[in-house]
């Protein structure tokens, strides 16, 4: 069996999940995880598949049709990833909407090598003023050598900079 990433982007509409769920089916394979939304008021996302070696040429044909539908997809392989080393910690920070607060969390992380495994940030009014309120959810994975603490004691080294809560957690069972 072959593993292929969807990555999928177009006009939203009704439909679209059922047409790409059509094409991998139709080629033989199976649906294994996906992320999917809508943003910017278009359809966007990535779907994991597994298909049949010699049904790949099959799943491609079926995804042009897709494509004719106004829905961009791209086929690319997946690969095997080593194994996870260190442990996962689920991240979450909350402030005041400005610019920089991505650029400022990722330049800790990146500066202690920490591997960003999933990132969903938001914007949703504060409850009481109804002010912008910023919303970042993060997996993180350290590398061996460093610690959860060190990872907190850098975004908490920054979070009085870009005036936020922040909170990490270990990731059980991730």
């Amino acid at each position: 069996m072959t593993t292929l990433i969807l990555s999928v982007i177009g006009s939203d509409r009704p439909g679209l999940t059922q047409a790409l769920a059509g094409a991998v089916l139709s080629a033989g394979g199976n649906w294994l995880e996906s992320h999917l939304s809508r943003l910017g008021g278009l359809y966007v996302g990535s779907v994991l598949v597994e298909v049949a070696a010699d049904r790949v040429e099959a799943l491609r044909s079926a995804v042009q049709a897709v494509d004719a539908q106004g829905l961009e997809v791209r086929i690319a392989p997946a690969i095997e990833a080593p194994g996870e080393a260190g442990e996962a910690i689920l991240f979450s920070l909350v402030g005041q909407d400005r610019p920089g607060i991505v650029h400022q969390v990722t330049g800790a992380l990146s500066a202690l090598g920490v591997n960003i495994e999933a990132f969903e940030t938001r914007i949703a009014p504060e409850p009481h003023s109804g002010a912008p309120l910023f919303h970042l959810e993060a997996q993180l994975r350290p590398p061996p050598a460093v610690t959860a603490e060190e990872v907190q004691a850098a975004l908490e080294a920054i979070s009085a900079e870009v005036m936020v809560d922040i909170s990490l957690a270990p990731a059980k069972g991730r």
